[in-house]
């Protein structure tokens, strides 16, 4: 009995000391930063906008695959004329313009084949007058993996039109480097 609590107490310790030994790294950590980053950007005080793909954030949050497909797409001559992103809006919320973001939430599917799901639902139309989506959901999924030892966002999927399915931001990256 003495040998397993100190066995425990071993365990306890290594824990204490050291979790990211023997727990997987969290997979909505990287993306909880994003939407708190977004939440920010689309509150109703005057702040300075926050761009979620500025370098530091990059190479901390994103995957290398993510980081490299994003600066070659930054590169195209379509990117957005103030330079700031190759996109022209805003891709969490999927829109140039949103309210403060309501009713969020943040879960996590389990790893498939090294991959976490990790979705963000919010409303963010509710302050927009006679819109017909302005109680409607917006729904972002995160593919997170795990990559040099941390949770790193590998994609992100925001819904097309009506008629089409999720469209994967790294793919449209990939479309914009080319020009197209």
């Amino acid at each position: 009995m003495k040998k397993i609590a100190v066995l425990f107490a071993g365990l306890v310790v290594t824990l204490s000391v050291a979790p990211g030994l023997s727990l997987a790294a969290d997979a909505t950590a990287p993306v909880n930063e994003i939407i708190d980053d977004t939440k920010k950007n689309w509150a109703s005080d005057t702040s300075d906008w926050i761009d979620i793909f500025e370098e530091s954030r990059l190479v901390r949050l994103y995957s290398k695959d993510f980081g490299d497909k994003y600066r070659a797409a930054a590169k195209n001559p379509a990117a957005d004329e103030d330079g700031i992103s190759p996109f022209d809006y805003d891709v969490i919320v999927n829109g140039q313009d949103a309210c403060p973001l309501q009713d969020l939430s943040i879960g996590s599917g389990q790893p498939v084949n090294g991959t976490t799901e990790v979705t963000a639902k919010f409303k963010a139309a509710t302050c927009m007058e006679g819109a017909p989506n302005r109680d409607a959901f917006t729904t972002v999924r995160f593919e997170v993996i795990e990559e040099n030892g941390k949770s790193v966002i590998d994609d992100i999927m925001v819904q097309g039109e009506e008629d089409q399915g999720p469209i994967s931001l790294k793919e449209a990256m990939v479309q914009i480097a080319n020009g197209e």
